[in-house]
Formats: C-alpha cells, sequence, structure tokens
C-alpha cells in the first residue's frame, strides 16, 4: 500500500496564495503580500509571530528627498551645472531601486528570516513525539521477544552481525560487550530514550540517546522490522539536528517558568564521562572511528564529539553571555540547522511518496488492480481475519483502493503547490496508514508513516487540536477533582 522506506518533513508555504504548507493568511489572518524571500523555503510552515526569533526583514533606511540633495549638490558643483547633478542624482536613485537592488534586499531579508526564525516548531514537535510513541511502541511490544530479535539468543549471532558491521560500517553499541546484561541495559536505555523525547525533557541529550539506541538495535539485526524501521532510522538522525522541543515538551515548560537549566550539566558530564570511556576504552571496536573503515566518510566520533561540544557551547553562552554577541551566532547557527534539517525531512516524505508510487506504476498487480487482494489472505497480515475476509470478497473497493494507492501517492509531490490540494490528499494518506494499521497489523508503521506526514500540516490544525486536547485534559482534571462533571 504505502511505499517501502521513509523520512519526513515540514514544509514553509508562501504568505500569500497557494503553497504547501500553511500560509501567514491561514496562520496569522490577513496580511500583506508575501515578500519574494518567503518563497525561498516554499512548504515548510513559518512560525507564530508569538515565537518569532527576529523580525521579518531587515529594516531598509528610508528613502532621502530629492530635494534634499540639491543644496549639497549645488555647494559641491556650483552653480550652473544643477542639470548634469540632477541626471547623475536620477541615475543613482534608478540604480539603487532597479532589479540588482531588489533582489539584494529580498535577499537580506530571506537571510535574516532563515537565520532568525524556527520554520515549523508545531510540526517539528509532533514529529519528535509521532516517532518517539512508535519506538517506544514498538520496543513495548517486542519485550518478551527482545532477546530472540537483538539479543544473545538471536539466530542473527554476534559475529555474523560484526562481519557485517565490518563491511558496511553500521553503528551499534551491542558489539562492544557480550552476555545479556549489556544488551538489558541497552535495550531498556532506548525504552527510557524514547520516553524522554516524546516529553521533551533534555531533548539534546535524550535525542541523541534515542538516536543511538535506535542505531544501535537495528544494526545488530538487519533483518527484523518493515518499512517503519527505515524511517526511524533516517528520522532519528535527522532529529538531532532540529530544534524539536521548542514548543509541546517539558524543556518548553521548563524555559517558560524561568529554569536556566543547570541540572543539565550533571547529564552531560555523565555523557562526556561515558563518551570518553567508550572512545579510549578498547571496547567500542570500529564504531567510534574518526573516519570510517569501510566508507570514505567520517565515522561517528566526529559526529557524537561534536554534538557533546556544542551542547556545552551553549550552556557556557547562555550562562555568562545570555544576551551578547556568542549567543546571538549560536542562535542563529541552531536555527539554520533546524531549517536546514526540516528542508531535507520534507524532501524525504516526498521522495518516499514519489519513488512508492512511480514502483508500484511497473508492477503488473498493481497495474491490474489486484496487489491489496494478496495481502489480505496472507495469515501474517491477518489480525481480524473476520475483516480481512470481509475486505477481500470486495473486489471492486479492493480494486478502487489499490489504484487509488498508487494514484496518490504519485500525485502527492505535485500538489505541494496547491496548499488546499495537498491537505485533502494528506488527510487521505494519514487515513489509508491509519487502515493499514488496523487492516494489515502493522501498527508502527503506520504510525512512523503518519508522524513523517504531519509535518506537512497547517499549524492551525495542530494549534486547534493542542487547545483541544488542553481543555479535555482541564476537564479531565475537574472531574476527576470531582468538582465539574465530565459531559
Amino acid at each position: 500500500m504505502s511505499g517501502t522506506s521513509q523520512a519526513g518533513a515540514p514544509q514553509a508555504e508562501p504568505s500569500r496564495g497557494r503553497g504547501a504548507g500553511p500560509d501567514r493568511a491561514a496562520d496569522e489572518g490577513p496580511g500583506p503580500a508575501q515578500p519574494p524571500e518567503q518563497q525561498l523555503l516554499v512548504g515548510i510552515p513559518r512560525q507564530p509571530a508569538a515565537l518569532a526569533g527576529t523580525p521579518d526583514a531587515v529594516p531598509v533606511p528610508a528613502a532621502v528627498p530629492g530635494a534634499a540633495s540639491r543644496p549639497a549638490a549645488d555647494a559641491v558643483t556650483g552653480p550652473g551645472v544643477g542639470a548634469p547633478t540632477d541626471a547623475g542624482a536620477g541615475a543613482a536613485a534608478r540604480a539603487a531601486t532597479g532589479p540588482v537592488a531588489a533582489v539584494g534586499a529580498a535577499f537580506a531579508r530571506g537571510f535574516a528570516a532563515f537565520t532568525g526564525r524556527v520554520f515549523g516548531p508545531y510540526q517539528a514537535a509532533v514529529v519528535r513525539i509521532g516517532f518517539g510513541l512508535a519506538w517506544l511502541a514498538f520496543l513495548l511490544r517486542e519485550w518478551p521477544e527482545r532477546r530472540v530479535l537483538y539479543g544473545d539468543r538471536s539466530p542473527w549471532s554476534p559475529d555474523l552481525a560484526g562481519r557485517l558491521l565490518a563491511d558496511n560500517g553500521a553503528f551499534t553499541v551491542l558489539t562492544w560487550f557480550g552476555g545479556r546484561l549489556w544488551f538489558e541495559l541497552v535495550y531498556h536505555l532506548a525504552v527510557l530514550a524514547a520516553l524522554l523525547l516524546v516529553l521533551g525533557w533534555r531533548t539534546r541529550a535524550s535525542g541523541v540517546l534515542f538516536m543511538v539506541t535506535v542505531l544501535s538495535l537495528q544494526n545488530r539485526n538487519v533483518f527484523v522490522g518493515d518499512g517503519g524501521d527505515n524511517v526511524l532510522h533516517v528520522m532519528a538522525v535527522y532529529l538531532v539536528l532540529t530544534r524539536c522541543a521548542t514548543v509541546w515538551s517539558l524543556d518548553a515548560r521548563r524555559r517558560a517558568g524561568g529554569d536556566r537549566g543547570r541540572g543539565g550539566v550533571v547529564l552531560w558530564a555523565v555523557l562526556g564521562a561515558a563518551l570518553t570511556a567508550a572512545q579510549f576504552g578498547g571496547f567500542s571496536g570500529g564504531s567510534l572511528d574518526w573516519v570510517s573503515a569501510a566508507r570514505p566518510y567520517p565515522g561517528f566520533a566526529p559526529l557524537l564529539w561534536g554534538l557533546w561540544v556544542v551542547a556545552g557551547l551553549w550552556y557556557a553562552v547562555n550562562r555568562w553571555w545570555p544576551s551578547g554577541e556568542p549567543r546571538a551566532v549560536l542562535d542563529a547557527l541552531a536555527t539554520m540547522l533546524h531549517n536546514c534539517a526540516l528542508l531535507v525531512i520534507a524532501t524525504e516524505v516526498v521522495l518516499i511518496y514519489s519513488t512508492a508510487g512511480w514502483y508500484k506504476v511497473q508492477g503488473s498487480r498493481w497495474q491490474d488492480g489486484t496487489a491489496l487482494y494478496y495481502p489480505l489472505h496472507l495469515d501474517y497480515f491477518a489480525p481480524w481475519p473476520w475483516l480481512s475476509g470481509l475486505l477481500g470478497a470486495a473486489l471492486l473497493p479492493v480494486f478502487l483502493i489499490t489504484y487509488g494507492t498508487v494514484a496518490v501517492q504519485v500525485a502527492f509531490p505535485f500538489t505541494l503547490i496547491d496548499r488546499r490540494v495537498k491537505n485533502v490528499l494528506l488527510a487521505v494518506m494519514m487515513a489509508e496508514h491509519a487502515g493499514i494499521a488496523v487492516v494489515l497489523g502493522l501498527p508502527v508503521f503506520s504510525l512512523a508513516m503518519i508522524a513523517a506526514d504531519a509535518v506537512f500540516l497547517p499549524t492551525t490544525v495542530l494549534l486547534r487540536a493542542g487547545a483541544g486536547l488542553s481543555a479535555l485534559r482541564v476537564r479531565l482534571a475537574a472531574s476527576r477533582a470531582g468538582r465539574t462533571p465530565l459531559r
């Protein structure tokens, strides 16, 4: 039905007119026409004005009236040469307001927006929560069989895994030590990291732990999992580079309460000590090389050490220069990195659907409209046999769903130019993944894909959903306290 492996990301749309993501008119009400620089990131949702870090545009000095320049010109050139002076001033004015100046001003305003405003903070938060929940659900569901999948009882032995890792240079910490104790520690650390990521607690640290545990378990046994695991694999790396805890997180609540996060220094020191022991302890093998032996690219040591150093630098700047130039530079760099990572996530989602759709077009079962019929008659994909049998016996719905899946996946990249059509197809794809979870019994895959699709959701929809959940939480709390009956 849906594509194979995936990765997802939000999009910003033009402030006016139709675009791929939520536009300014949708998020902030009617406003002036969109400046050219806002079209540089078409598809990535804009940040609400309340969260904006810097103005949308670089202020441009007001034009100097032409009359004010005449006395100065006369004083320099003398009387009688006013006409040439006026002509030169007119040419200079035309040059200052010509297409080159307009392009330069647009680029300056776009650069200021790109470095000063976090795009899609709510979409990034939904991606963080969605992928954290997907990985947590998978770990808890497979907890009884964890040792068979990734541990000491796995048919894919540590020796076989080590030989494969030596060839492809993939990262995992499970090969550092043998035995059950180390595996149990890593597996339950993965559960804790997923939970902390969902809550948004110390997201810089929990995001790195989430990435390490996802890569470690999945690379230990590459023959376990489905397309959802591939999406999680890629998204775990991208999430580390985003500011996904700006809203809807415990970190955001802590910052709003005035806590400067000094308790994070202890966590930073503990993680630094663990990384030092792994780097120089002699037991990490080639997983922490500075340059990968299997491929001509940097290993994981530069990534992990770089993240650790940047986290310490961030704390030091916030502690001693909270309002200085270093803080502004770090904030601009983090914002740019977030926006770039979000754009990559969006591109990944588009590529997932487009490639999946075009590959389906080439399949004979998709061409004759019977591709859905076969998985509905496989016991492995039939958690509800009566439901699978009911759908499998209805040939017309099977035919329509099969062709509709191909049409939606192929058309989705082209709908990004129209916000309304994109939102309709997005709702259809999310409903399709929900159906896959129920009918075919692939809840983790479906949740991972829905989380990836969420990067394209309009900001207004997410804000309304958040307000509704907050109101429901208040009503539930009041009902439990006996003050207000829940209706």
